[in-house]
């Protein structure tokens, strides 16, 4: 039986800062290394998305002036596609920007509110044009081992009651730079604001997004092991990064 992974890449060309295509190159190179077919449907504006043709959806991080083109089109274009997918578990990675939106609301610096999708029980709202920003490397607890990456966020993202996040933050900021929280999971639906890419430093995460997703599909999947040795030390230089300079967080 031929594998294949079925990609949604929505608003490829207007949510794509830091480098976070990359986490789809790095997702198709660990499929066709194992042979498993490796299918992207890119969607932008104004174009309608399909729940039962994906199993993995993916939005990226964006300036504010991008996600202010793209919330409206996101709510009434593929909101209910988003809800419908979340439910039925198909796998969601949402990043930075792409992670606010899948919020409830995001609130700008100068007050401005954008709609989101709700597939995340969560709010984001930036305290202003004076606040501090939230830039640098992060490390984050994840499943007895950590994540690694990089955010550059000036809005503080607070999770609903019952919600958990990704992970919890070891050096950096997280959602608000307060609660110790990272991210945040939803069934399959994971929201970060880890860029940098995200996937090519975390091969962990990587293969549990593909297992993930595959398996609603193909019951039995068993993924054999990739020689990860680049990863893990590009993985430990970040570690090693975020520490020594001491963004430790609450």
């Amino acid at each position: 039986m031929e594998l294949k992974l079925r990609l949604a890449h929505l608003y490829p060309k207007l949510m794509n800062i830091y480098g976070d295509r990359g986490n789809i190159l790095c997702l198709e190179r660990r499929c066709r290394e194992r042979g498993i077919g490796f299918e992207v449907t890119e969607l932008g504006l104004g174009e309608k998305m399909k729940p039962k043709e994906h199993d993995l959806v993916f939005i990226g991080g964006a300036q504010d002036r991008e996600q202010r083109r793209v919330a409206e089109d996101l709510v009434k274009e593929k909101g209910k596609a988003l809800k419908e997918a979340a439910a039925k578990g198909v796998v969601i990675l949402a990043v930075c920007g792409g992670y606010q939106l899948m919020g409830r609301y995001y609130r700008g610096a100068e007050g401005e509110e954008l709609p989101g999708v709700g597939v995340f029980g969560l709010r984001t709202e930036h305290p202003g044009p004076g606040a501090k920003r939230f830039i640098g490397n992060v490390v984050v607890e994840w499943q007895g081992g950590t994540l690694v990456g990089f955010e550059n966020h000036g809005g503080r993202t607070h999770l609903d009651d019952g919600v958990e996040p990704l992970g919890r933050v070891v050096a950096g900021f997280g959602n608000n730079g307060d609660d110790g929280g990272e991210g945040a999971v939803c069934g399959n639906a994971y929201g970060t604001y880890l860029h940098g890419s995200l996937l090519p430093k975390n091969p962990r995460f990587a293969d549990h997004l593909i297992e993930t997703a595959l398996r609603r599909r193909y019951k039995d999947l068993e993924m054999a092991p990739l020689d990860d040795r680049v990863e893990e030390m590009a993985h430990a230089a970040a570690v090693r990064l975020a520490t020594r300079r001491g963004i430790i967080s609450v």
